[in-house]
């Protein structure tokens, strides 16, 4: 469901264009770039998300996994956490729990979220797998799943037209090394 126009739309659109030019100096070894480029995407997201909440929780996750590749995690979950309401159910707002709660380190949180993911669309499904097996500290399945995220973003062209590149991945790899489970897995959409 597209979001109405306004002030938001263009700062998320911007957020998403800023995201992929980040990952494009990550995947070219810039890293410092990179990170300063996905903390703007993170402040453009926020931005969007402020100008007109809670139309979609796409923007908290989206905040989040630049966050996360970054390496700024913790102060957006502690955010994103106090923007969801408890009674949100729908599976965008289940995945931006689920981050809230790896960052974290409360795995049975993040096990409860990823349940709620599944519901939605089969991208979603593929993270809540990735989600559950970080939760449960099983490499062999989250190896599992983070390969499967990668093959249906490497089936894709949408790295090519400036959106950010196989961004779940990237956030769960991120994610995963800090628990001694990254997958590491080869593509040339990954750094």
């Amino acid at each position: 469901m597209p979001l109405p126009e306004g002030a938001h739309l263009d700062l998320l659109l911007e957020a998403i264009a800023t995201e992929g030019r980040a990952q494009r100096a990550l995947l070219a070894g810039q890293e410092a770039a990179g990170a300063d480029a996905l903390r703007e995407a993170t402040r453009l997201y926020r931005a969007s998300w402020e100008a007109a909440p809670p139309a979609s929780f796409g923007r908290l996750i989206g905040m989040l996994k630049a966050a996360v590749i970054a390496g700024d995690a913790r102060a957006e979950a502690a955010y994103a956490r106090a923007q969801i309401p408890e009674d949100a159910d729908s599976p965008p707002a289940s995945y931006a729990r689920a981050i809230v709660a790896l960052i974290e380190g409360d795995d049975d949180a993040a096990r409860a979220a990823a349940e709620g993911m599944r519901a939605g669309a089969p991208s979603f499904g593929r993270a809540a797998d990735a989600v559950a097996a970080l939760a449960a500290a099983d490499a062999a399945a989250y190896a599992e799943a983070v390969r499967a995220i990668v093959s249906d973003f490497e089936s894709r062209d949408e790295h090519l037209t400036g959106v950010p590149i196989a961004d779940t991945a990237l956030m769960l790899e991120r994610l995963a090394a800090a628990r001694g489970l990254a997958a590491r897995p080869g593509s040339a959409l990954l750094p």
